[in-house]
């Protein structure tokens, strides 16, 4: 039986930095529209945090279901490919966490839209539907999309578009059109993330049939596709902030962005693979320390 250590490290906490940028940034514009309501911001982190665990435990499953988890990999030891976890846990953890992912979302959604609009709570339900949905068959299941090269697409909408989005609307009850650039920005930089996850295991991928962008791309080009992911998120905020531009204080967010053009460079000059893994790391919190200075810039303004 897996210990509760061994579900811990299936769960992927280093991930969890990245899925929360989102719900962190939407929450940080709304308290800039001074409209913030904590109840909602609270369980916007605890629903995306779930979502995130039963999406690597999906993962962890459908990866070990292609084959994909083999000696071959650079990656670390998946649960099931080390055998911690066995077929029939992992489907039990995923039904757990899918199903607290539900209820926690539903609560989510019915406080934040059900006494102002019907059909935004009918809208915001398929659309927590949806993102259960693209979190187990991302690579779950023989037509999985992670397979056939729609990951980095999938990414930037559920991890940058519609949490942001999302999140704002949920605490101010209207959207505002450009939100979508710093939503847009965390989307991108969450790709990259994706990004230089596949470059590492673009081998073992190829020969596992796994068609990611990378495995489409080959190294040098998915080496230029990944500063183009970076780049184009940092110019979308950076509009954004000049079109919003009040304070000073706005820019705080511009302190992280040597990080960024520091660990490119570095990327750049990476000839084994393996050595890409500390660097997604890197990005995940360097998109979090982003997220939290870019909003802290914006409160501190008003």
């Amino acid at each position: 039986m897996a210990t509760m250590k061994k579900w811990i490290n299936a769960a992927r906490p280093r991930t969890l930095p990245l899925a929360l940028s989102g719900i962190i940034m939407g929450c940080g514009l709304a308290w800039y529209m001074d409209a913030i309501q904590w109840d909602i911001s609270l369980l916007a982190i605890i629903t995306a945090t779930l979502i995130q665990i039963f999406s690597n435990f999906a993962n962890d499953y459908g990866d070990n279901q292609h084959g994909t988890d083999n000696n071959s990999r650079l990656g670390p030891v998946r649960a099931m490919q080390s055998g911690e976890i066995s077929k029939k846990e992992m489907k039990t953890g995923m039904f757990i966490i899918g199903g607290l992912s539900f209820i926690f979302g539903t609560l989510l959604v019915y406080i934040g839209t059900w006494y102002h609009s019907k059909f935004a709570f009918l809208c915001f339900m398929s659309l927590g539907i949806i993102s259960l949905l693209a979190a187990y068959f991302y690579t779950v299941g023989k037509r999985s999309y992670g397979y056939i090269g729609l990951g980095d697409l999938f990414v930037i909408v559920f991890f940058g578009l519609l949490p942001v989005t999302g999140v704002f609307y949920l605490n101010t009850n209207f959207f505002l059109y450009s939100v979508f650039l710093p939503a847009i920005s965390i989307g991108f930089f969450s790709a990259g993330v994706l990004n230089l996850n596949n470059m590492r295991d673009i081998e073992n991928d190829r020969n596992s049939g796994k068609i990611t962008i990378s495995v489409r791309l080959g190294q040098q080009k998915s080496l230029i596709y990944h500063i183009f992911l970076i780049l184009s998120g940092w110019v979308t905020v950076l509009i954004y902030v000049v079109k919003q531009h009040t304070s000073i204080c706005q820019w705080l967010f511009v302190l992280v962005l040597p990080f960024f053009i520091n660990d490119l460079r570095k990327i750049r000059k990476i000839k084994n693979n393996i050595e890409l893994d500390p660097f997604l790391k890197r990005l995940v919190l360097s998109t979090l320390a982003f997220t939290l200075l870019f909003c802290a810039g914006f409160i501190i303004s008003t």
